[in-house]
């Protein structure tokens, strides 16, 4: 059987005993929801930094690929080079990496393009890209790294 209170001192001191459990309460799911929100963004930023180390290789493997010479572009050896682009480029889908488009005739973004030359002859009312001369990648909708572009007007 449970003790009934006898008098205000001892109800003050459960109300003031309540509050504090609570208040306890209160800052460890606090804590607790800082120190998910801190391990998320670790494993993203991790995330990030690995993904920035391997856009160097990747750019290197694709620019090999797109120099291959004619009288060797059917050997084996070759063919596997080319099919290790397809599964780099599955691969960063999967990790939600996208190219950014960059092709000859699109739209010139500042937001997503650095554009490192620019046509000043060209006569015409838009922006748009000339030449790609590096891919840029986007992480979850945001970008990782800006493709870098030649400009002109059209």
């Amino acid at each position: 059987m449970t003790k009934k209170p006898k008098n205000d001192e001892q109800l003050q001191q459960i109300s003031e005993l309540t509050q504090d459990l609570q208040r306890t309460r209160a800052d460890f799911e606090n804590y607790r929801k800082r120190v998910e929100l801190e391990k998320h963004a670790a494993v993203e930023m991790g995330e990030t930094r690995a993904i920035l180390k391997l856009l160097p290789v990747i750019d290197t493997i694709e620019r090999a690929v797109q120099h291959i010479p004619a009288d060797i572009a059917e050997h084996q050896w070759v063919q596997g080079v080319a099919g290790l682009v397809k599964q780099l480029d599955k691969t960063l889908v999967s990790m939600q990496v996208d190219k950014i488009p960059a092709s000859p005739g699109t739209p010139f973004d500042p937001e997503l393009h650095q554009a490192v030359q620019f046509d000043e002859d060209a006569q015409g009312e838009h922006e748009v890209i000339a030449e790609e001369l590096q891919s840029g990648y986007t992480l979850k909708g945001t970008p990782l790294r800006h493709a870098i572009v030649k400009v002109t007007k059209k």
